[in-house]
């Protein structure tokens, strides 16, 4: 497991923010109570399309800031809390929100025991996704990792069973399995009136392969969304026009998503060269009260390939290709069915505490923008090829 996390595990460790991953299973920290935090700022510019607020003309609202403690109770037992607030366009607005609080007991090495507000072990990267200085893409890949959906995929409210089991000369197991919920705020959702999470259920297994720097796994992840929205009166007469609801259709609608995501993941690490790839189902069985207004099931398909090189202490290029298809039910063709996305990013670490990034984007597609502001023109009319520039900046302690 520490092999696996070799990459993100030591710039964890360089920022010491003191998250609630699988790293201090490996090895406590002397008792004491350790205060870390973060401080981010960036910039994003796009062609042709608003992506992430209106970033046509380019814009700031690329913020996020945090602060966390965490104390060794005692020889097994460790206790963590983060205040975090994040401004991303539409998203956020500063607003402080408890990122993630776990008391954390650790009976043997391949059992212990969390509870709490614990972060999601969905795919390689989730628990990374609020450490800037973990990572060397700005965003990490959309297909996967979608920065809009962060909210959903980021922690539950539950409990969590961890371990690493030693396989002798087949390597050795990681394994987590969770359950709880997930409680999201929609205040800046105007069309969403409520959204419960009844349950929340998955695990993830990851194999250290005999192969040194060889890591493959897979993660499964069950819930159910139950949704009421409010629709605004051009969405409601569209629909009526279209024959998709009743003539008497008023714009409100009660929905049920049981949903199944599922990710296999593969990561290769030798000397300072990481390779990884992700290939992953997103499942929705969909119960309306209007089943017009939405179909009845749907299934993404999402994949990226990323490679990474640090080349000296200062200085790390990273890039990847990421893929999505937004209903493979319905099609595949057609920009408004697909996003291609292909990022170069560069790392420059100016201090031990304060980095900068760059990173471009070539966009293929126009699926990032079905069900979002498009300013009237659907994304099937909507430009084909577009950009984004993103430039941040993050300082921590």
């Amino acid at each position: 497991m520490g092999r696996r996390l070799n990459w993100i595990g030591a710039a964890i460790l360089a920022a010491s923010v003191g998250e609630p991953g699988s790293a201090w299973a490996q090895e406590s920290p002397a008792p004491g109570i350790d205060i870390h935090g973060f401080v981010s700022q960036g910039f994003i510019k796009s062609t042709n399309h608003n992506y992430l607020g209106k970033s046509e003309r380019g814009h700031f609202e690329f913020t996020e800031v945090g602060v966390n403690v965490t104390k060794q109770v005692s020889e097994k037992l460790r206790a963590g809390i983060q205040l975090f607030a994040r401004d991303i366009g539409p998203i956020g607005n500063l607003k402080p929100q408890f990122d993630w609080f776990y008391l954390d007991y650790r009976f043997f090495d391949w059992l212990g025991l969390r509870a709490g507000r614990t972060k999601l072990p969905f795919g390689l990267f989730n628990e990374v996704n609020d450490i800037d200085s973990a990572r060397v893409p700005i965003l990490l890949p959309p297909s996967v990792y979608p920065v809009e959906q962060r909210d959903y995929l980021l922690a539950q409210n539950g409990l969590e069973v961890y371990g690493n089991v030693l396989l002798g000369n087949a390597g050795s197991l990681e394994y987590r399995l969770y359950g709880g919920t997930i409680f999201l705020d929609t205040s800046s959702q105007p069309f969403i009136k409520s959204l419960d999470v009844p349950y929340l259920a998955g695990g993830r297994l990851m194999w250290s392969t005999p192969l040194r720097g060889l890591d493959l796994g897979g993660s499964l992840q069950a819930l159910r969304l139950d949704v009421e929205y409010l629709f605004p009166p051009d969405v409601v007469a569209a629909s009526i026009a279209a024959g998709q609801a009743p003539a008497n259709f008023n714009g409100y609608l009660k929905a049920k998503l049981p949903v199944l995501l599922w990710v296999g993941s593969a990561m290769y690490q030798t000397g300072e060269l990481l390779l990884a790839a992700e290939y992953s189902r997103w499942i929705a069985d969909i119960e309306a009260s209007v089943p017009g207004i939405a179909p009845p099931e749907n299934e993404n398909e999402r994949m990226y390939a990323m490679a990474s090189y640090r080349i000296n202490d200062w200085f790390w290029p990273s890039t990847y290709y990421s893929l999505w298809f937004p209903n493979i039910l319905d099609a595949r063709s057609g920009r408004a069915n697909q996003q291609h996305d292909l990022a170069l990013t560069t790392r420059f670490d100016i201090t031990e505490n304060w980095l900068v990034k760059l990173e471009g984007h070539y966009m293929w597609g126009t699926a990032a923008f079905v069900g979002g502001d498009t300013g009237g023109v659907p994304p099937s009319k909507m430009d084909r090829a577009w950009g984004v520039f993103l430039a941040k900046t993050t300082a921590y302690f």
